[in-house]
């Protein structure tokens, strides 16, 4: 869903959080996440290697992006657009 578009007490599918379309809630069911309080504390490398692992792929890093964004807003911050990590990724995590 559009980050503008959340109201987090409304939230209660993946497909509800900031970012997340069917695609990318199925693949936050591969890796064990149902619902959106599973993502808080959560660590979004951790969480995008193993959605590689899982699907024996290697994901483009947006995904990675997507994660950060998702797992921010789980644990309290404002609904942003996954775009907004994007430099933060690149300098964090350069070698993906």
């Amino acid at each position: 869903m559009h980050p503008d578009k959340v109201i987090r007490e409304n939230v209660r599918a993946l497909t509800g959080l900031p970012n997340i379309g069917k695609a990318m809630a199925e693949d936050l069911r591969l890796i064990g996440i149902h619902e959106p309080s599973q993502l808080a504390g959560k660590k979004p490398l951790a969480l995008y290697r193993e959605l590689c692992r899982v699907t024996k792929e290697r994901h483009d890093p947006c995904v990675l992006d997507v994660l950060i964004s998702v797992v921010r807003f789980a644990d309290g911050e404002p609904a942003r657009p996954w775009w907004d990590y994007t430099a933060e990724r690149k300098s964090t995590y350069p070698d993906l």
